[in-house]
């Protein structure tokens, strides 16, 4: 982790981070389905571009191609799609410290369902740690009166699950395939996935919004998706799956940060204790902090 891998970690946590402030720009005026569609389908171009400047080839063969159909609903079409409908009732921020779960959940999945990465008790230690930090944000009233700001906790949380499915799909399916090639891939497959879905529950999308809701769909797609997913193999490539796992906490920062200057937003005392139990429980996860002590 050098100063350059610092740098485009810290770059990947802003552009992640972004997007929840730009997804409450952007349903202003826009549906939560169609802002998902915009933000997969402007995305190919841009991934296209680098895919032929690279001189990358496209597989062909429709064993790959299903495996991106699965990779493009578990990793963009599904956890985008629950994660904006999530917050037409919660605060881009704490969407985004719930979203932190992805890499307990990653852990968990992985150990039950790939054999090379068992499931350990420091594992199970800091997936029940990490469960304790979202039960502190939702609160007792969760428990007492069931409301759609619950529901919509739980919907994030199950966008973070869904990732966590991704990362075991993409292992099993798509190995030995450049990974800029997989992005690429599994965006277009997103797109496949969300036209049917966002017309059929949103209708045809309009054209005609506003200046700050282009940009925000914009930066959704090319700076959250494409630029964010290039960012994202480089930093894989140089530093490896342990150290990029640092980005999910270094997101949720961000999100609140933009959400409190550009919107207004503050987030309650017990968002911030829940993203800090929720930071402990990756920590055990990780193990490595507590096995330098």
């Amino acid at each position: 982790m050098n100063g350059i891998t610092w740098a485009l970690l810290l770059g990947l946590a802003a552009l992640w981070g972004g997007s929840f402030f730009w997804a409450e720009v952007a349903l202003e005026q826009v549906p939560p389905l169609t802002i998902v569609l915009f933000r997969v389908t402007l995305a190919i171009p841009v991934l296209a571009i680098f895919i032929k400047w690279k001189g990358l080839s496209i597989p062909r063969r429709p064993r790959i191609w299903a495996a991106y159909m699965g990779m493009g609903a578990l990793n963009n079409a599904v956890p985008f799609s629950l994660i904006v409908w999530g917050q037409v009732h919660i605060s881009g921020g704490t969407a985004s410290i719930l979203n932190a779960t992805t890499a307990v959940f990653g852990a968990v999945v992985a150990g039950l369902l790939l054999a090379d990465e068992p499931l350990t008790p420091r594992k199970l230690v800091g997936a029940s740690v990490g469960v304790a930090g979202v039960m502190v944000i939702m609160g007792p009233d969760a428990i007492a009166g069931f409301d759609l700001d619950n529901l919509a906790h739980l919907a994030v949380l199950a966008a973070a699950l869904s990732y966590a499915l991704a990362s075991v799909w993409g292992k099993v399916f798509l190995t030995g395939i450049a990974p800029e090639v997989n992005a690429f891939g599994m965006v277009t497959c997103a797109a496949i996935w969300m036209l049917p879905l966002a017309l059929w529950q949103d209708g045809w999308p309009g054209f005609d919004y506003s200046a700050p809701t282009w940009r925000a769909l914009i930066g959704l797609s090319w700076l959250a998706t494409a630029t964010a997913y290039l960012l994202y193999f480089s930093i894989l490539r140089r530093a490896g799956a342990a150290n990029l796992m640092l980005v999910t906490l270094l997101i949720p920062p961000f999100a609140v940060g933009f959400g409190w200057l550009f919107l207004a937003e503050t987030q309650t005392a017990s968002s911030t204790l829940g993203y800090g139990i929720i930071a402990i429980g990756l920590a055990i996860t990780d193990g490595r902090m507590f096995g330098r002590r």
